[in-house]
């Protein structure tokens, strides 16, 4: 049986702009800075620690009497920022 001809490919050559998007996404993905991750946890636990204490003695703290319900903004927030912090994290 005869065989077939080999044809030759020519050499690939990438484009332009898929340089700068390997750049980008290299500077994507490199590692958090050293505070990222301590500020993260510490927003998550200031969040949960400032509804506790809301409902344990917010009775007796004056700013938070004036607060009223805006005290769960501030913790709820607090425990998102920490969240959507923990999505960039690496």
């Amino acid at each position: 049986m005869p065989k077939s001809k080999v044809r030759k490919k020519s050499v690939y050559t990438p484009p332009v702009d898929a340089d700068r998007a390997r750049s980008s996404q290299a500077k994507a993905l490199q590692p958090s800075p050293r505070w990222y991750a301590p500020v993260m946890v510490a927003l998550m636990l200031f969040g949960l620690l400032w509804i506790v204490v809301y409902y344990v003695a917010g009775e007796q703290i004056p700013f938070m009497v004036s607060l009223g319900a805006g005290n769960f903004a501030i913790g709820f927030g607090a425990m998102v920022a920490g969240l959507i912090m923990s999505m960039r994290w690496r």
